[in-house]
């Protein structure tokens, strides 16, 4: 077991720095290892990422994430079914936007609420949203509530 005052670096761990270009007689003036003339021989002639003319790997790749840069982008709705509005409401209130959101059956980063028929629903309801399935309409009617649809 050796003691902390005889350690010692690895041999090649410890590298002396290098000053290229500092006359002929350091064995590498003049050119300093770059060769004569052409792109690598100057200095910021490659803009980051330049690949020789290939196409750029971040132009290669597919993009992700959301960028919402075109102003028709589709609508994306927040789907709630039936059984959500059965379980969450009592008999003649109104489901809107803005109950949905306030009892967190959606989150507040949808363009509207899109009512769909999965589940069944016994209770008179008041529903305005944005779209609704036809058989969600239906259900919604025949148990004498009534489906509005707002733009």
């Amino acid at each position: 077991m050796s003691s902390l005052s005889e350690l010692h670096n690895v041999e090649g761990a410890r590298v002396d720095s290098f000053r290229k270009g500092r006359g002929r007689g350091s064995g590498n003036g003049k050119t300093a290892g770059k060769g004569q003339k052409g792109q690598g021989a100057h200095a910021h002639t490659k803009k980051n990422g330049f690949e020789g003319g290939q196409t750029p790997i971040a132009r290669r790749l597919p993009k992700f994430g959301v960028r919402k840069t075109h102003k028709n982008r589709k609508t994306v709705y927040a789907a709630v079914n039936l059984f959500r509005l059965e379980s969450s409401f009592k008999d003649g209130e109104t489901v809107n936007a803005a109950t949905l959101i306030e009892k967190g059956i959606i989150k507040n980063e949808f363009d509207g609420v899109k009512i769909l028929a999965k589940g069944e629903l016994t209770k008179k309801l008041t529903v305005e949203a944005k779209a609704f399935s036809g058989k969600a309409k239906e259900a919604i009617e025949s148990v004498g509530g009534t489906a509005k649809v707002i733009e």
